[in-house]
């Protein structure tokens, strides 16, 4: 028995038993790491350096660009570095950040998906009200919010769940740290303090998730309105990126957290995990530039340019 004060490392979730397995989970973490983040570097770039782009809904993909290449950048690395290495082992402060960055940028992640219906919603629903509602202030107020209480509800979280004595031993049945794993390790019936924190987390992720259905819903009402097939269609295809983004977020963390206890085993929660930690960030710039062809148009202009320089 030990407690948490003499707890010096964590070992992480082995993704294969034999090495040449562990070099082909190197191989596709790093082929799918290189992908997102050429992705997330080709949209931050188009936004940034293409001044057609500056507008709301472009300053939000931003934010959700950034919050991408948190999530991938949190866990991935290390589990690469475990698979190529033939290591389990992560130390306490290296355990108690990954914590934290993950809980925050899933959890800003959530916030900016919101916000970014929220745009949809007053462009379609309010648009003589668009620039006073989402003027540039505005937009910076709702992204630095996102962000802030991101990191705000990951550092509650994390203190709290740091703070709890850990007695039944370092062993994570996961392949990074995330905190129902440490969980299993407490020893104290303080473990519903955080179970609170989870409550009140679910309860905010919940009424995010209302949020969007309803606006949704108005949406979708006044896009029927619409008289010409092309208006329908051009309001229609702004929002089917983030209705995908959304979508994908949301049911891989779902699944992967609320899944009956009779389809639980260690090698499906690895591969939940890697669906809701490694894909979204992946996929989300490939979702919204198939169907955005001003933002095409500027990942092209960015990749030329680039290839002329070179």
């Amino acid at each position: 028995m030990s407690n948490s004060s003499s707890i010096r490392h964590f070992l992480l979730l082995v993704l294969a038993d034999t090495r040449q397995l562990q070099l082909l989970h190197f191989c596709l973490l790093l082929g799918i790491s290189l992908a997102a983040l050429l992705g997330i570097g080709l949209i931050i770039s188009a936004v940034a350096c293409g001044r057609h782009l500056h507008t709301p809904m472009f300053f939000f993909l931003l934010n959700l660009a950034l919050s991408d290449l948190g999530s991938i950048c949190t866990t991935v690395p290390k589990a690469m570095h475990n698979s190529l290495w033939d290591t389990s082992t992560i130390s306490y402060i290296g355990c108690a950040a990954q914590v934290l960055l993950n809980f925050f940028f899933l959890g800003s992640e959530l916030s900016l998906l919101t916000i970014m219906c929220y745009n949809r919603y007053v462009s379609i629903c309010k648009p003589l009200h668009y620039g006073i509602l989402l003027g540039s202030r505005a937009c910076a107020h709702m992204a630095a919010a996102a962000w802030a209480s991101g990191f705000v509800n990951a550092l509650m979280h994390t203190t709290n769940t740091f703070s709890l004595p850990l007695c039944q031993g370092n062993a994570l049945g996961q392949f990074f740290c995330e905190i129902p794993q440490i969980l299993k390790l407490s020893c104290s019936k303080s473990y519903l303090r955080q179970f609170g924190l989870l409550v009140v987390s679910a309860c905010l992720a919940f009424g995010c998730f209302v949020f969007i259905v309803f606006s949704y819903v108005q949406i979708f009402r006044a896009v029927l309105r619409i008289p010409s097939e092309q208006g329908r269609h051009k309001a229609f295809s702004t929002c089917l990126p983030h209705l995908a983004v959304f979508s994908l977020f949301l049911s891989t963390i779902i699944f992967a957290h609320l899944k009956p206890l009779c389809m639980s085993s260690p090698s499906l929660d690895v591969a939940l995990s890697v669906l809701y930690s490694v894909v979204p960030p992946a996929l989300n710039p490939l979702i919204y530039s198939l169907r955005n062809q001003e933002l095409r148009a500027a990942v092209w202009t960015v990749m030329t340019g680039w290839f002329q320089k070179h």
